[in-house]
């Protein structure tokens, strides 16, 4: 992503984003003619059906693990389906976070609104994510995933899934 921006003398200045750049490697002219066209923070990569990065408006990446869901595994039965369903919900959309916790692996955990769709809930709906019902608060959760049990959808066509947390202990 590059930003053009013309000075007053009629200079073109260009700004690449890069690796650790941020916004306050800019002098003050610069910084305050780019904070206009950063834009609000957006989902950049999806790493599974439960984990994706967001590009705050200050050009920092930050991983965020949707909270109260637990997504297949990258090479559980429906893992790679799940990062393509939350990819398709998220993906270089708009990004809205509300963070719930900081995780053992220093990731936020949150719940993300993508585009204005609940992706954690959409994730659940789609069969593409189990409710973890270790840390699930939201109510609507469960009831979700039980209308994609019954629909068949997603991992739930399997007549038997194994929860990615019961996967991982293998």
């Amino acid at each position: 992503m590059s930003f053009a921006l013309v000075a007053e003398t009629g200079e073109a200045l260009y700004l690449e984003r890069s690796e650790g750049w941020t916004i306050e490697d800019c002098s003050g002219f610069v910084r305050e003619a780019v904070l206009p066209l950063l834009g609000p923070p957006e989902a950049r990569a999806v790493a599974d059906g439960d984990t994706l990065t967001v590009l705050k408006s200050d050009f920092q990446q930050v991983k965020v693990r949707l909270a109260e869901i637990d997504a297949p595994e990258k090479r559980q039965p429906f893992g790679t389906r799940s990062r393509q369903s939350l990819a398709a919900l998220c993906l270089e959309k708009r990004a809205e976070v509300r963070v719930v916790d900081v995780d053992r692996y220093k990731r936020i955990v949150g719940r993300v609104h993508c585009g204005g769709v609940d992706a954690n809930a959409a994730q659940v709906r789609r069969g593409m994510a189990w409710v973890y019902e270790r840390y699930a608060t939201d109510a609507a959760l469960p009831e979700l995933q039980d209308e994609a049990r019954a629909a068949k959808r997603g991992l739930w066509v399997d007549p038997a899934p194994v929860p990615p947390w019961e996967w991982r202990k293998r």
